[in-house]
């Protein structure tokens, strides 16, 4: 495999690739709940498998990334729960 790291704006775009795909694969998922139809319910679960392997994929390749976004200590809580 190639070695070579990403430009910043290459890593740029990646990073909202991933953003872009992440918020695709919680809608599908969460439309799934409101579908009713079986043939839409199956293609929209193959979307979502689809999009997961995706994700998987562009995020080995972010790891060639010049910088990454740091993870924070501290995260905010849920207003879900």
């Amino acid at each position: 495999m190639d070695k070579r790291e990403l430009a910043a704006h290459e890593s740029l775009d990646l990073h909202e690739l991933i953003n872009f795909k992440t918020l695709c694969v919680a809608k599908s998922k969460l439309m799934q709940g409101l579908v009713f139809d079986q043939d839409l319910k199956t293609l929209m679960e193959k979307d979502v498998q689809q999009a997961s392997q995706d994700l998987a994929d562009l995020q080995a390749v972010y790891e060639r990334a010049t910088f990454q976004a740091p993870v924070p200590q501290n995260r905010p809580t849920s207003i879900i729960n």
